[in-house]
């Protein structure tokens, strides 16, 4: 399933609903629950707390709707979709792809060996922006915002000290995020403001459950700044694959249902240009991932 947070028009205090995108329309999942009087969360990170059931039931439901001609289905370019759903946490993987490791070591002065272990860092949830959402330029506070387009997993089932080998049993699917930085905003080494700043995550637009794609660890992902392509590469290059992800951050944390893993960015950040390029207002930034789609943002002027 292709799971999405909607709304039927793009107005302040529009309410939010779940839904699941068939083809180029979006069936409204709490309409036709209450249509058939089945109890279904209403709300993608409540639906992924009830666990198998609320999967089965929606695709019971998907399957009986009537396709376009019902009345639960919106065409998607009539709706207006959110980010997928707040996290609790958001984990960020640093320096996860080799050539992103020797470009930041050239352009950001980090270590030019490769980790021994995964480099993690936090998002909070207040950093998170939906599709067509802004972000936030302030010129006060920096003048090197950075793009990042990475793999999201969103965790299914609670998660602590789970092996490699059980990793996967602990995903609900996959989704995008743009992990946005000022670069210039890192504090003796620590990247929280960095990187946590109003609308520096980026996500949606949709999360795509895990049976829809077998193997994640082979995806195509590219980022494009005004229709130029800036990254380009695939998730097999990750330096610590998703399995050793998960074991390694839930080997001291606890992972729920909901938390959001950002996998590391490729090559081709702004900083890493010859000369460095950043995000400006008026740009427009469009992240992609296989199978998932593309998340588009502009950046606009936050004073």
């Amino acid at each position: 399933m292709r799971l999405v947070t909607f709304t039927l028009d793009d107005t302040t205090g529009a309410d939010d609903r779940l839904g699941a995108q068939v083809g180029d329309h979006v069936l409204d999942l709490t309409t036709l629950a209450e249509r058939a009087g089945v109890d279904l969360p209403t709300d993608l990170l409540s639906f992924i707390q009830a666990g198998p059931a609320a999967r089965v039931a929606a695709h019971e439901l998907i399957t009986a709707c009537a396709g376009a001609s019902d009345q639960a289905a919106h065409r998607l370019d009539a709706v207006a979709l959110k980010a997928p759903l707040r996290p609790g946490k958001i984990i960020g993987v640093g320096l996860n792809y080799v050539e992103h490791v020797e470009e930041s070591s050239r352009s950001l002065d980090t270590d030019k060996d490769l980790p021994p272990r995964p480099v993690l860092f936090s998002k909070p949830a207040t950093a998170v922006t939906g599709p067509g959402q802004p972000i936030l330029h302030n010129a006060d506070l920096t003048t090197q915002l950075d793009w990042e387009c990475e793999l999201a997993v969103v965790i299914g089932r609670t998660a602590f000290r789970v092996s490699e080998e059980e990793a996967y049993e602990h995903i609900f699917g996959y989704s995008i995020v743009n992990d946005i930085s000022a670069r210039d905003q890192r504090r003796s080494g620590q990247w929280f403001f960095s990187k946590g700043q109003d609308s520096y995550a980026p996500f949606g637009p949709a999360v795509v459950t895990a049976d829809e794609i077998p193997d994640p660890m082979d995806l195509d992902l590219s980022l494009r700044v005004n229709g130029v392509t800036k990254q380009k590469s695939n998730t097999r290059h990750m330096l610590f694959p998703i399995a050793a992800l998960i074991a390694d951050i839930s080997s001291g944390m606890t992972l729920e249902p909901g938390d959001v893993i950002a996998t590391g960015s490729p090559s081709g950040v702004g900083a890493g240009m010859v000369p460095p390029e950043f995000l400006t207002p008026g740009d427009t930034v469009e992240a992609t991932v296989e199978r998932i789609g593309t998340l588009t943002n502009p950046v606009v002027d936050a004073r």
